[in-house]
Formats: structure tokens, C-alpha cells, sequence
């Protein structure tokens, strides 16, 4: 289908157009920092921001987390996590 705005440029607040799993992981950066995160199971997700400070959040299935995180970490995070960009 093609895009009916191609005129309009990326905009961070808008929707996202595409989407990836996340593998939390303790020494990797995500390849692709998302626009936000979708949980689509699990009860927490750890994150490390630009900063490098790292805070687990409780979350539940279906919540969206609007949070462009550097990292997902292993140790901490249960969830099942997507990206969207």
C-alpha cells in the first residue's frame, strides 16, 4: 500500500512504521533505538538509557512503554519485548 503523506518527513511522535523483537542482552546495545516499546508478555523489563543508568520497570502484556532505551537487559527483564520505530 503505498504511504498516502510521502510529503511528510519522520516525525519521533508519530506512529511507528516498523517493528523488531528485542533479545535483552547485559553487554549489547540495541541495533535499532525504537520510538517505543510494546510488552507482549512478562511482568518486568530492565532498561538502560543514554545515560547508562538502568531501571527496571513493572509492566504488564499489552502495555506500551514510550521510551527510546539504549539497552534491554538480560538480568531483570521477563518480558516478552517488540520495538517499534
Amino acid at each position: 500500500m503505498p504511504n498516502p503523506s510521502p510529503n511528510y518527513g519522520f516525525q519521533i511522535s508519530g506512529p511507528g512504521t516498523r517493528h523488531f523483537a528485542v533479545t535483552p542482552s547485559n553487554t549489547a546495545d540495541l541495533s535499532i533505538q525504537p520510538r517505543a516499546l510494546y510488552i507482549a508478555s512478562g511482568t518486568t523489563v530492565a532498561i538502560r538509557d543514554e545515560g547508562g543508568v538502568d531501571i527496571t520497570y513493572p509492566v504488564t502484556a499489552g502495555q506500551i512503554l514510550p521510551f527510546r532505551g539504549v539497552r534491554i537487559l538480560a538480568t531483570g527483564t521477563d518480558a516478552t519485548v517488540i520495538g517499534w520505530y
